[in-house]
């Protein structure tokens, strides 16, 4: 005999991770905790909506017990006399009651408790405390808590609406989960979904988080067949590497399309410039990202994209191919712009694919890619059957507005036979409906616009690419920081001005210019001699991070007098010390660097240099470590990419080249735990290589 997982107290050895969250998502019976006959009671409220629910729902109110209406002393005197465990607790107490009640809940046979009430740590003061305390009663009792601070969850296909929310009853059972942060955005886009006539499978708003986190939920996820692609949202992380784990497994089985909170988090300038431009919003989306989601930026893309994600995954390529068909031109040039301006593959057709659509088309229609099919006809099916059959098509994206006299949309793609396929239409709120409603049993998911077609079919190339990455991911080779003792003993040191910076970087194979680090006015006259004209004087201090800042860098010195003026300024500075350096030649200007996230650890970042850093914050970062190739794609992901392929007469960047400098910096802080970042600023792509003109390494400060 099999034990039923909800048999199995969640905190045991024998509870898995989806197990553990089944009393709590699938409970065989509920009791809201503070029932109340005040229909404005938030108990009230609870109870109304968990009214749906097949199993036993009951009450538990020790000033008002009334058996005849399910409403008992105790949670224990519920059970026994409705004869099934009651799983799951809505708490409905205020917050300094909360913890007490959740206590005798789990004397009574309680598993899992939702508390939706406010008063906790997100308002401060004495909250702090009484979330504390909540938290402490939830591990002595091993009771699943979900919240507190939130509007709560549904799971429609259960009947089961554990949320306060009006009307999120009648959202219907679906294929996509939605997992946010905030219990406000959770029913938004569960409205959303149900409006774009997808559903749910499960909708859970996080709220404080204290215990169940997102990263619970997505395992739990793992084991639910309902549940085809995922909406997740997310405000802030605790637990980095857990999320992107989480994240991970998950996009194996399903799709999961992210929204991640914060654009706009800018935080001070800390000792780097890599660590303050490597903001959380920023790490987050690039470490899921990385899991294998599928970015968006905001809600409404979210929902278009996993309304396609729901109903179609492509098989896993690097460069997916995408056909254009509009039955309508000005709409299918949008798409196709927006198309090109996330750089999907609309490949051109065959020879033999546009010969069969000459014969289909007026001869004046555009047909090698995107194909205008002009008036759209009785020979619509065979255009969508010529396209589909491309060898270079993988998915077909069609644009056609609801015009029953002229095309039957549905009927032409069941004619057409089966194919990957997205379709966007406009029209009358009914006729755009039905068309919708007839689409979906045949796979074909229905989008609003140009826009949301174009976010729904680059979501499925986005989702597609990563599965391809995924796959071609070996293990990490040994690095330099793992195997050069040189590394090994460069790093001894705790305290790195930018001599020793840079003697780091030429171990690890980067290159720098010819210097001298000078102790005396003395030896900077040598080291000039030496070098020859031009060199670029510097102070030389470990302590000076940001030397330009206080007039600490002169360039273009060429001659004696040059240099000793140069010197006088330093001195004005406080430089006891000076860096003498053969001056670079011009070139690109780039920032590259590794540093250490709070929540995900090691990550690296890249960006245009100098004074765009800080004022575009044009930069890509990824957690390391990474491979070269993965590293050297960022690059791809600037807003001034087009810089770096030798814009007006500029040097081509060796993409190959930067990406193994991003590889090693994240393999550098992989390896040593009390590195904070390393940063070279800026790194010059010249006419004579690539060469690091300024380094910073930081270690982390002890306490």
């Amino acid at each position: 005999m099999t034990t039923d997982a909800r048999d199995v107290r969640p905190g045991t050895a024998d509870a898995g991770p989806s197990a553990r969250l089944r009393p709590l998502f699938a409970p065989r019976g509920v009791v809201v905790v503070g029932a109340s006959r005040d229909s404005s009671k938030l108990g009230a409220v609870m109870a109304r909506s968990l009214s749906a629910f097949p199993g036993p729902v009951a009450g538990v109110n020790p000033r008002d017990v009334a058996p005849d209406e399910r409403r008992y002393a105790a949670v224990a005197d519920a059970a026994d006399a409705l004869g099934v465990p009651l799983d799951l607790a809505v708490l409905c107490v205020p917050a300094a009651a909360s913890a007490g009640a959740l206590t005798a809940a789990a004397a009574g046979g309680v598993r899992a408790a939702l508390v939706c009430a406010g008063g906790y740590a997100e308002a401060g003061g004495p909250g702090i405390g009484y979330q504390r305390d909540l938290v402490d009663a939830a591990r002595r009792s091993e009771v699943v808590l979900l919240g507190p601070n939130t509007s709560g969850f549904i799971a429609p296909a259960r009947g089961l609406t554990a949320s306060f929310v009006p009307g999120v009853g009648a959202v219907p059972a679906g294929s996509v989960a939605v997992v946010a942060a905030s219990g406000g955005v959770n029913h938004a886009l569960a409205f959303m979904l149900a409006e774009a006539g997808i559903g749910v499978s499960l909708a859970v708003g996080l709220g404080n988080a204290v215990d169940v986190t997102a990263a619970d939920v997505l395992t739990y996820l793992l084991d639910d067949p309902a549940t085809r692609a995922v909406a997740l949202h997310v405000e802030s992380v605790a637990d980095g590497p857990a999320l992107a784990s989480a994240v991970e497994a998950l996009c194996a089985r399903v799709p999961v399309v992210a929204l991640v909170v914060g654009r706009n988090d800018v935080a001070d300038f800390a000792r780097s410039h890599t660590g303050a431009l490597a903001t959380s919003w920023r790490v987050t989306r690039a470490a899921l990202r990385q899991a294998g989601a599928v970015v968006v930026d905001d809600e409404r893309a979210l929902v278009d994209a996993v309304t396609a994600l729901s109903l179609i995954r492509l098989p896993a390529a690097s460069r997916p191919g995408v056909a254009v068909v509009t039955a309508q031109a000005g709409p299918g040039l949008l798409h196709a712009d927006g198309l090109a301006g996330t750089g999907v593959h609309v490949p051109t057709l065959a020879g033999d694919t546009r010969d069969r659509l000459s014969a289909l088309l007026p001869a004046l229609t555009y047909q090698a890619n995107p194909v205008d099919t002009g008036r759209p006809g009785e020979t619509f099916p065979g255009v969508l059957a010529a396209v589909a059959a491309d060898p270079a098509i993988d998915v077909v994206s069609v644009y056609a507005l609801a015009e029953p006299d002229s095309l039957d949309l549905p009927a032409a793609f069941a004619a057409a036979g089966s194919m990957a396929a997205l379709v966007a239409t406009g029209g009358p709120a009914t006729e755009v409906a039905a068309i919708r409603d007839a689409l979906l049993p045949l796979g074909i998911p229905t989008l609003s616009s140009p826009a949301a077609l174009t976010t729904a079919v680059t979501a499925l190339v986005h989702d597609a690419q990563a599965r391809a990455r995924a796959a071609g991911r070996l293990r990490q080779p040994s690095t330099p920081a793992e195997s050069d003792p040189r590394v090994r003993d460069a790093l001894a040191r705790t305290e790195f001005d930018e001599d020793a910076a840079k003697a780091l970087l030429g171990i690890l194979g980067i290159g720098t210019l010819a210097r001298a680090a000078c102790d005396s006015r003395d030896e900077a006259h040598a080291a000039l001699i030496a070098l020859g004209g031009p060199v670029v004087v510097k102070l030389l201090d470990a302590a000076v991070v940001h030397k330009s800042d206080i007039s600490g860098v002169h360039l273009g010195i060429r001659d004696p007098a040059e240099l000793d003026r140069a010197l006088d300024a330093l001195h004005a500075a406080g430089a006891q010390r000076f860096l003498v350096e053969k001056q670079a030649g011009p070139g690109i200007d780039l920032i590259v660097g590794a540093t250490r996230d709070p929540v995900f650890g090691p990550v690296v970042l890249v960006g245009l240099g100098g004074v765009l850093a800080e004022a575009l914050a044009d930069v890509a970062t990824a957690p390391a470590p990474l491979f070269a190739s993965e590293a050297a794609e960022l690059l791809d992901e600037l807003v001034g990419r087009a810089l770096l392929d030798g814009f007006r007469g500029g040097p081509f960047v060796d993409r190959g080249a930067v990406g193994r400098i991003l590889a090693v910096l994240g393999d550098l802080l992989v390896a040593d735990g009390r590195l904070e970042s390393v940063e070279i600023n800026p790194l010059r792509i010249t006419a004579d290589g690539i060469l690091a003109l300024d380094a910073v390494v930081s270690f982390e400060e002890v306490p």
